[in-house]
């Protein structure tokens, strides 16, 4: 348990921090994909300054950096603790308005300005943990954005217990807050000989006092389809519809066992996110997941296989099959160091939590981050019902992510 005394400011900004819309966009190529998120970066970079942090700035990218130096003889590897600041397409961030639920006694959370939106005890198991907690949601109508200014809030909170106790003892701490996590590009334009750092941990778990070290493997697959036009008044024979097409591939994906909404655990899926054409050309777009490459390579040979399938239907069309990269499973790395995730644990330990190591049914900037050779496990934020006018967080619980962040850092120095 923690012997530490904490004067958290952890809910206070987090509250001021989600007012701030910073919903990013993956239509966009700009880098960020919207102005926006660095009305918040702005805000980081100045009240990093004001706390002390020297060197905080914010970037033509959209990235917050900034240092806290060693106050230790020790030589301590540089860590670095990441949030991002955007917030998801899938649900509206402009005009959030936190609600506080002091004192949570149990039940259902009806949300005030939308009461058709509830947070059902039944549907969120997690909240049988916040009984005397104090919840912070929506008003029913936005998402909150706890995913991720929960952790964003918690590593600033940190930042400003390190500098107004000078006698607790670390290295070399670096702050990273990124732009576009939700859409894949959080860490196009990081700069790493910048940031210094060795080892990171990003703040973008769910539950408190877990610890994830393993994350999907992810592709992206889009089947471009060529049709046959024809004038449909005389289209007998002749006419094959690229959107028809592109129909019967999605009719015929698996029901069971390969989608989102009937896997769990360890199985991946095959996900369709989008399709759009018109009669002599449709486009389809899919996510693919799975925790090993194998698994992926299975994902991506059944799928084609499907689109060559229905293809024997329209002998005079033809397709493009085509497979990108998105980012690999972190445990590929992690288990290179495993004294990183054994140092979370212990942390999550001292901050009087019980520890649970998982793995990430997604990703996180820590997937790409491993692979660009900054290792980088995720830890809890608290966040719950993420991308959803349902979402919530607890105070409790981001105060334990504070704690967790300074136990860590000075787990590093003492083991130095």
């Amino acid at each position: 348990m923690s012997s530490l005394t904490f004067s958290h400011t952890v809910t206070e900004r987090f509250l001021r921090y989600v007012t701030i819309d910073t919903q990013s966009d993956p239509e966009s190529p700009a880098s960020p994909s919207t102005e926006k998120q660095k009305d918040l970066g702005r805000v980081l970079a100045a009240e990093l300054r004001d706390m002390g942090v020297e060197d905080a700035h914010l970037d033509d990218y959209g990235y917050v950096y900034g240092t806290i130096p060693a106050n230790t003889t020790k030589k301590v590897p540089v860590i670095c603790f990441c949030s991002h600041m955007d917030t998801s397409p899938d649900c509206s961030g402009k005009n959030v308005k936190p609600k506080m639920v002091n004192n949570y006694r149990g039940g259902d959370i009806t949300l005030s300005g939308d009461t058709s939106q509830v947070i059902r005890f039944a549907e969120h198991p997690a909240l049988k943990n916040q009984i005397g907690n104090d919840i912070i949601t929506t008003d029913g109508t936005t998402l909150l954005g706890a995913d991720n200014k929960a952790g964003v809030a918690e590593i600033m909170d940190a930042a400003h217990f390190f500098i107004n106790n000078p006698d607790v003892k670390h290295g070399t701490i670096k702050i990273l807050f990124t732009p576009d996590e939700e859409i894949g590009r959080g860490v196009d334009n990081v700069d790493l000989n910048k940031l210094g750092a060795e080892f990171a941990y990003t703040m973008d778990g769910e539950s408190a006092g877990c610890v994830e070290d393993e994350t999907f493997s992810a592709d992206g697959a889009t089947i471009t389809i060529n049709g046959v036009s024809a004038h449909p008044g005389y289209a007998k024979g002749k006419m094959e519809h690229a959107i028809k097409i592109a129909a019967a591939i999605v009719e015929r994906l698996p029901r069971e066992g390969c989608s989102p909404e009937t896997t769990s655990g360890k199985q991946g899926f095959l996900h369709p996110i989008g399709i759009e054409g018109a009669l002599e050309q449709a486009t389809l777009s899919f996510i693919v997941r799975d925790f090993t490459e194998e698994g992926l390579k299975e994902k991506e040979i059944l799928l084609e296989n499907i689109v060559k399938d229905v293809m024997k239907d329209f002998p005079r069309s033809t397709y493009k099959f085509e497979v990108r990269e998105q980012y690999r499973n972190m445990k590929q790395v992690i288990d290179r160091h495993p004294h990183i995730l054994e140092y979370a644990i212990e942390a999550i330990r001292r901050a009087g939590l019980r520890p649970i190591r998982t793995a990430i049914r997604g990703g996180t900037d820590g997937s790409r981050l491993s692979f660009m050779g900054l290792p980088c496990p995720n830890i809890f934020a608290g966040e719950h019902a993420f991308h959803s006018r349902l979402e919530w967080v607890s105070r409790q619980d981001m105060e334990k992510a504070v704690q967790t962040i300074v136990h860590l850092a000075m787990i590093w120095e003492e083991k130095a």
